[in-house]
């Protein structure tokens, strides 16, 4: 680094540091609330278990000082409190339910720090990823077809989402979506030209071509038919959600968010015809309070309705509240947040939320290269859209879906896919704020 480049990152790495710390005192403050509600006195083990939560941060903040020092300095703090309210409302529901769930997210917490790092370390240039595309454009099919191959693909609460290897089990899905989103910012940066040439008329729109639509339409549609026959109704709104919204950054084309909001709405009409588990899912949304579901089907979104309710303004604080939800920890998460901090707690983790993307599509917008916009672009709209119907859901705006409120809820897939999106946001990021601070291309 050049020392007319140093006291720009210097004060970038500086901010951060103060928000860091700012995130550790909520983290554990509301830690020790928790224990001192739910338990007689505060274990002995407990500063040691926050020890290591400072060390996890000392660790991500040296890592983004040393291969990313330009990047924005929001990103990593807003994650990390994200992270550590969630291992603070998974402990709390260890505490009412008898499980021991808080260790393994530690455990995966760790591990997620780590690919982290590594992800900082080994790609050192987001456009090297573009090389690749086709390779990740596969790879994408490849992950979510692997919950289908007989003998290591399995079912949870009727979605085939899994593998086991042996030695661990995952979600494949997590992961495949950032493969799909370099692939799209990787086709879409190479084809941007011919795509905006429009020759060929679908109703009131002119589109390109089929031959340069087609390697991304077989990608991400395939894609999405593979989740809708997995029943992942949440993931497979994500994706496609994504590919629109890619494919608008990519040309600048109107056309595409309206063909792509007419092709949902006709896609989810078929849907609703074909598939049992989607008429369930759109009854359930529709008449949650209907008697023959109330104790059953609609159970979970009811249970959620009521917890939020309970919370009002301020919560009932937190470790004093009743979270008898079924999989609160994974789906439903943000109602047990609703019921314990209230609205003004809810709105606080949304507004984290709120910076994280906000930063992502700002980071597209100053990145100095193609690929980087498009990256940053897709990175910032799967968390965006992914908080959407998380929370659309246990609001009810929205059906309720099986998927996970990112850095949050328990799951170790969806924690680790998500630190290596971080990741990759602040690469492009360190590379388009170096060029806009100091005027100089990395």
């Amino acid at each position: 680094m050049s020392e007319d480049r140093a006291p720009a990152a210097d004060r970038a790495r500086a901010t951060e540091r103060r928000l860091l710390i700012l995130a550790l005192v909520v983290v554990v403050g509301a830690y020790i609330l928790v224990l001192l509600a739910t338990a007689e006195g505060i274990p002995g083990g407990t500063f040691v278990y926050l020890g290591a939560l400072v060390a996890l941060a000392v660790v991500a903040h040296l890592a983004v000082q040393r291969f990313a020092p330009f990047a924005d300095p929001v990103l990593l703090p807003a994650a990390f409190l994200l992270n550590g309210l969630g291992l603070v409302l998974i402990r709390r529901l260890d505490a009412g339910a008898g499980a021991d769930l808080a260790v393994a997210q530690t455990t995966w917490t760790v591990v997620g720090i780590g690919a982290f790092a590594l992800t900082l370390i080994v790609v050192d240039d987001h456009r090297r990823l573009a090389r690749y595309r086709y390779t990740f454009g596969l790879a994408t099919l490849a992950l979510l077809m692997l919950p289908m191959v007989p003998g290591i693909g399995y079912e949870v609460n009727g979605a085939r989402l899994w593998v086991d290897l042996g030695i661990v089990s995952f979600q494949p899905g997590e992961f495949a979506k950032i493969a799909m989103v370099v692939f799209l910012a990787g086709y879409l940066d190479e084809k941007r030209a011919l795509l905006t040439v429009a020759t060929t008329r679908i109703g009131p729109f002119l589109v390109p071509p089929a031959r340069h639509l087609a390697p991304v339409l077989v990608a991400a549609l395939g894609g999405i038919g593979i989740l809708v026959a997995q029943r992942d109704l949440g993931s497979s709104l994500l994706f496609f959600g994504v590919f629109v919204a890619l494919l608008y950054v990519a040309t600048g084309r109107p056309a595409y968010p309206a063909i792509g909001t007419a092709t949902f709405a006709v896609a989810g009409t078929a849907a609703y015809a074909m598939f049992s588990h989607v008429r369930l899912r759109f009854d359930i949304w529709l008449h949650p309070w209907a008697p023959e579901r109330i104790s059953d089907e609609s159970y979970q979104l009811v249970q959620s309705l009521f917890a939020m309710g309970t919370g009002g303004l301020t919560g009932t604080g937190l470790g004093l509240g009743h979270p008898e939800i079924p999989a609160a920890a994974t789906d439903a998460i943000f109602a047990v947040l609703g019921e314990e901090l209230g609205l003004l707690g809810a709105t606080a983790v949304l507004v984290a939320f709120l910076l994280i993307v906000v930063k992502g599509y700002k980071t597209a917008l100053i990145a100095t290269d193609d690929v980087g916009t498009l990256l940053a672009a897709g990175l910032a709209a799967i968390l965006a859209l992914q908080v959407f119907v998380i929370v659309g859901g246990i609001t009810r705006l929205v059906p309720l879906t099986g998927i996970t409120l990112p850095f949050v809820s328990y799951g170790g897939s969806s924690l680790v896919a998500n630190y290596v999106l971080l990741a990759l946001l602040l690469r492009v990021s360190d590379r388009a704020r170096r060029t806009a601070l100091t005027g100089a291309r990395a």
